[in-house]
């Protein structure tokens, strides 16, 4: 994978010690930059993020009430 060029750069700090284990998984993985090893662990972490389910204000409703009733709140 390789970045696009449309896209915007920051710099983002990285403690050595994590950084070196970067770089030792990043060549594991196929990777030839830090930079598209770091979007790839990014996209993937944000889609697992978007995919887990949120309770819709009914569901949190229905919870609230349950609580109340056991006197947890």
């Amino acid at each position: 994978m390789h970045l696009k060029k449309n896209c915007r750069s920051v710099s983002v700090a990285i403690p050595e010690k994590l950084l070196q284990k970067i770089d030792e998984k990043m060549k594991n993985k196929g990777f030839s930059s830090l930079s598209d090893y770091v979007v790839s662990l990014l996209e993937k972490d944000l889609l697992k993020i978007e995919d887990e389910e949120v309770f819709s204000e009914k569901d949190e409703e229905k919870i609230k009430e349950h609580l109340r009733k056991l006197g947890y709140i």
